[in-house]
Parts: C-alpha cells; structure tokens; sequence
C-alpha cells in the first residue's frame, strides 16, 4: 500500500516534474557545447586603384574544428554531466519520497491514536453520565460531578484537536500530490519491516544510495574533465576552399591551417586535476560522515525496537483500561481512584503508541535508499 502511495505523488508532483524538465534542458544546452563552429565565408571584391588589368576577386570557405579527440572527450564529459544531473534528481526526488513517507506515517497514527481517543471520549461519557446519575440521587457531590464533566470534555477536545491534526496532514500529503487527494489511504498504511543488519544495510546503500551515488559521479566527471584538458592541448584544424580571380585569370585550390593553443589552455589542465584531487578527498569525507550518521540512526533504531518489543509484551495481554471501566461500572473503585489508575494505564498507552512511531520514522530514514 505505502508503495502504490508513494508512486501516486512521485507521478504527480510538481516539483518533481518541473525538476525533469531542467534537466532535458541542462543536456540539450550541454550538447550545444560539442558542435562544431560555424563555417566563415569572406570575399573580396577590389575594382578601385591605378591598375590596367581586370578587378580582383578572391573568395574563401572554411571550417574550423578543434582536434577530434577533444570532441569525444567531450562528449564523454557531457554524458557523465547527464549522470550528475539524473543523480541530482534522484536525490530530490528520495527527499520528496521520504518526506511523504513520513507524513504517511503520522497520519497513520494520527488515525490509531483518533481511534483510541474516540473509544475514551466514549468511556468518559458514560462515566460522566454515571455521575450525574448518581448526583441526582445525592449519592456524590458535586466535586465529583465537575471532574467527570471535565474529563469528559478534555477527550472531546483531544478528538477535535486529533481530527484537525488529520486534516493539516492530508493537506501536506495533498500538496506533495500536485495538489490532488491521494487515493488509498488507510490505517494500515505503514508495516513493520525488518532492516537487517548494518553491514549488509550499509552494502545496499553504498550501491543505491543517490547521495553515496552522487560522490562517484562527480569524482568519474572530474576525472573526464582531466583529461578532455589534455586533449584541447592539441592543435585545432581549419580547411576550406579559396578562390582568386585576376586578368581573365583564376586560380582556386584547398586551403588549410592549425592553431596551436599555446596561451588558452595555460593552467587549465592543472586546475582541472586539482578538482579532481578535491572530489576524492570530498568522496571520503562525506562517505565517512554519512556512514557516521547511519551508524548513528541504526543504533537508535535498534535500541528503540528493543524497548518497545519489551514494552508491547508487558502491556500486550493487560487490557488494563477495559478492565478498570468494567471495574468502576462495578462500583469496586470510586471515581477518583478509577480516573488516577485510569491516567497511569492512559499515559503507557500513549507511550507505546509514541514509541512505535518513533520506530517507524528512524526504519524510514534507515531504508530511504530503497525508496
């Protein structure tokens, strides 16, 4: 279900999609950047001058053109420019897909916890109106008759405030959707997946992670931009056609010349493997630090696992509230009693309910790489 999801706003959103279109534009515009120059045709034409011989006409076409290794360099460089590019939007779009993600998951428990809340409200109704029963016989005081009331308004309360939460939830989901309702939503939206261990984890996201991903393109393209350097040390080539016409007379033949790149190239190439050293030196930094923060994040989840496991067996078989309702209905706890017991049983409810979510947003920023 969390998949169907996710595609239905990886489809739809809009920066996602306006995103997709700068990136056809970035490998048109660095395509461009291969052609050839334009071919140049100049002429002349001298009728003017003491001279006792016809006018003189010369005309020549050339193409100019760096030296052909320098174009599959380059080409080479364009396509792991396009790589940068697509590694780019994969990592937008993990950042879009997580974010939803993790609305998806409080959503999900925003329902759970409407559900519990709903049957409270209507446990602390009953209680009130036990209450009020009771008053009207004189058989409690008002005192108490003012404490169910107030516990019984508080759960409304935390319903409307849970519902309102609801809605500000949907509207975030709604607007990552390209601003369309999201279809399929449910309380069963999230499931509890193993991650296994950190190695075998760590392996998945060094070969599917876009930001490790990202390293190594940039480190590849610095490399390329190394040697396309190297290349355009070469000399560049023009040839082209010539025309001269004087005295009834006309000569036309082959032209061609190199232009040796003595001064444009000058420090270029070490520049070019001075960013390269810096790419490699930025690849381990940052793998070392996002391998940190993993490490970091792993040890939370499993930590919180461990406690909410533990927690989920003790308060698993208790039915701790239903019981002590039926005790009060009863009559074998005051209301004072029933409601300080009430809030303790209330109170580690909502602890686990917390933790469990807790648990489901560290899984998600654990297995981003798979999203």
């Amino acid at each position: 279900n969390i998949e169907k999801l996710l595609n239905q706003i990886e489809q739809n959103n809009t920066a996602l999609k306006g995103y997709q279109f700068f990136i056809e534009s970035q490998q048109l515009e660095n395509k461009s950047t291969n052609n050839l120059p334009d071919p140049q045709l100049s002429g002349y034409y001298l009728p003017f001058g003491n001279n006792t011989t016809n006018t003189y006409t010369e005309f020549e076409i050339a193409q100019s053109f760096e030296f052909p290794t320098v174009y599959a360099a380059r080409g080479r460089w364009n396509d792991l420019k396009s790589e940068q590019l697509q590694t780019a939007y994969s990592k937008k779009r993990q950042e879009v897909l997580l974010n939803a993600k993790e609305f998806l998951i409080e959503l999900t428990f925003l329902q759970k916890q409407k559900a519990i809340e709903t049957e409270r409200r209507t446990q602390s109704k009953q209680v009130f109106d036990q209450i009020q029963e009771l008053f009207n016989k004189e058989q409690v005081g008002i005192l108490d008759l003012n404490k169910a009331k107030i516990a019984w308004i508080q759960e409304q309360f935390v319903v409307e405030r849970i519902d309102s939460d609801i809605q500000i939830m949907m509207s975030k989901l709604n607007t990552l959707n390209g601003d369309k309702p999201l279809n399929g939503l449910s309380t069963e939206t999230i499931s509890s997946t193993e991650v296994g261990s950190i190695e075998n984890l760590w392996k998945e996201k060094l070969s599917k992670d876009p930001s490790l991903q990202e390293l190594n393109v940039n480190e590849n393209t610095s490399l390329q931009k190394v040697k396309l350097e190297k290349n355009k040390i070469l000399p560049n080539v023009t040839l082209g056609y010539n025309y001269q016409g004087v005295n009834g007379n006309n000569y036309s033949g082959f032209y061609g010349g190199i232009s040796i790149p003595l001064w444009s190239s000058k420090n270029k190439v070490k520049a070019a493997q001075a960013n390269y050293e810096y790419q490699q030196s930025n690849t381990k930094v940052i793998t070392t630090s996002l391998y940190l923060q993993f490490q970091e994040t792993f040890s939370r989840y499993q930590l919180m696992r461990s406690k909410f496991n533990e927690y989920q067996i003790t308060m698993g078989n208790l039915e701790s509230e239903g019981l002590l309702f039926k005790a009060y209905m009863l009559g074998e706890y005051s209301f004072m009693d029933y409601y300080v017991e009430l809030q303790f049983y209330r109170n580690a409810s909502d602890k686990m309910l917390q933790m469990e979510k807790e648990l489901q947003l560290l899984q998600a920023q654990l297995l981003k790489h798979q999203l």
